[in-house]
């Protein structure tokens, strides 16, 4: 007979799903900003939100694997830095062809996320501190290859994928919206998305299925430093340049960003559709804040408190067993 004291573990789908509370959240933002700032509702700043949203957004799908199989990745914006000056240092200062470049800053990020992977499950290491270590490799790392300069000069076909604008809507947009539909199916409807949700709940279950738990967890940091790494190539070709202090404070956003989402912080649920809202929250909340021209001071507070709601709204949830 089963135990009667056994907790009851919410089906695969109701761990996939996004919290309601979000897109509420989200409405309700956008109405209370619509009311305050008659510039909010205009085409022009909704495409403005879309482009400034894509960058977090990429990164808060990174986070939101990590964060799901009970992990954290306080590199995320470091990592951006990196990637973003490797390729700009391989278009500008190495010329070679912009393919090459923009492979330069992808494996950038995936090689961080690789070393965080290992660290974290050969060395056993918690992965808080090996983060929160990359943080400030990956950073210093980027200002030595740099000298703390910006490197300028993309190539044109590189500042495309940052400044295009192909059928009126920014590229990054686009590029947000393909990695945001290509890894919800990859969460939602794979063996890599179930065995992710599985190691999140229960490590243990997981590893007497016989899912090889290390291997995965190596897979889900080096794809978060992936996203990283793409992240931060729409980064450098928004700006046209590899700057070396990009993304700073990127990662505080990002994991909002997938909180909000109703990724459990403490792993076992989550869903790239509740990220892609949540990193709207974030981009309609910093658009607004800054149509209201409110000083960045104030925003960093503002975000601060966004995170700590959005941790009490996912405790609220799970006593309330949902």
């Amino acid at each position: 007979m089963a135990d009667a004291a056994a907790p009851v573990r919410p089906p695969l789908s109701h761990r996939l799903s996004f919290r309601i509370e979000s897109l509420v959240v989200l409405l309700v933002l956008c109405t209370a900003m619509a009311v305050l700032s008659p510039y909010f509702l205009s085409v022009s700043n909704f495409l403005n939100i879309l482009l400034a949203t894509a960058t977090i957004g990429v990164l808060a799908i990174g986070a939101t694997f990590v964060i799901c199989a009970a992990g954290i990745d306080l590199s995320l914006g470091s990592v951006l830095g990196l990637s973003g000056v490797v390729g700009a240092i391989f278009s500008v200062k190495l010329e070679v062809p912009w393919p090459m470049a923009l492979v330069a800053g992808l494996a950038t990020g995936a090689a961080a996320g690789f070393v965080n992977g290992i660290l974290v499950t050969r060395g056993g290491i918690p992965a808080f501190i090996v983060t929160l270590g990359m943080l400030g490799i990956a950073r210093g790392l980027a200002l030595i290859l740099t000298n703390g300069q910006a490197v300028y000069g993309l190539d044109p076909a590189l500042v495309f994928l940052g400044q295009g604008r192909p059928w009126g809507v920014p590229m990054p947009a686009l590029v947000f919206l393909l990695v945001a539909l290509v890894t919800h199916w990859l969460l939602a409807y794979t063996r890599f998305g179930r065995y992710t949700l599985v190691i999140g709940d229960n490590e243990a279950a997981a590893r007497a299925m016989g899912i090889r738990v290390e291997r995965h967890k190596v897979a889900l940091y080096t794809l978060s430093g992936l996203l990283a790494g793409t992240a931060g190539i729409l980064f450098m070709a928004r700006v046209n340049a590899g700057d070396p202090t990009a993304g700073l404070g990127y990662e505080l956003t990002a994991i909002t960003a997938a909180i909000i989402g109703g990724t459990n912080l403490f792993g076992g649920r989550g869903s790239i559709l509740g990220t892609f809202i949540g990193a709207l929250v974030m981009g309609v909340l910093q658009n607004g804040l800054n149509l209201l021209a409110v000083q960045s001071y104030y925003q960093q507070m503002a975000i601060g408190t966004v995170l700590i709601f959005a941790v009490w709204l996912d405790q609220s949830s799970r006593r309330r067993g949902r």
